[in-house]
């Protein structure tokens, strides 16, 4: 097994489509045709309502923090090196929730945000970053001036 890392799946013919635009800097979701719901991970079909009408969609890039936990100890490949780390689920925009890590201003370990106790919050708003091509969040940027939502900072794309 040496050289097998476990951050990442390996692609098929189907996802293949799904990491080269993660390898782009774009995050891809899928859309039902039918129902028009929303879903992540990319599946062939929609799993609301069985349809197989489904199409890849750029997402905004935007999220919400849903649920987290600070690891501390991981022994595969390669989170030894990156403990400790934020794993976290995420609510898109687009309304599918996934799984994934929050790291730092510009795609950095998480280490410094989980030592710090990670210093999150539910429904913190997010923003894509791409590590090696996989697809990770970091707080959205507060914009000078931005008016705040009660309860929600402001970011770039957020409802005023």
């Amino acid at each position: 097994m040496t050289g097998h890392r476990f951050d990442r799946p390996e692609s098929d013919a189907f996802t293949r489509t799904y990491w080269d635009a993660a390898a782009e800097g774009r995050l891809l979701i899928r859309r039902c045709g039918d129902c028009g719901r929303a879903h992540h991970y990319p599946r062939e079909f929609c799993p609301h309502c069985w349809s197989e009408d489904v199409t890849w969609e750029t997402a905004s890039g935007r999220a919400t923090l849903y649920t987290w936990s600070v690891v501390h100890r991981n022994d595969l490949p390669p989170f030894p090196d990156r403990v400790p780390y934020v794993a976290a689920v995420v609510e898109l925009a687009e309304g599918p929730r996934m799984m994934t890590e929050i790291v730092g201003s510009g795609g950095s370990s998480s280490a410094t945000l989980a030592s710090e106790g990670a210093g999150l919050s539910g429904g913190a708003e997010l923003v894509v970053a791409f590590r090696e091509g996989v697809p990770v969040f970091t707080r959205a940027p507060e914009l000078p001036g931005a008016p705040e939502l009660p309860g929600r900072p402001a970011f770039p794309g957020a409802p005023v």
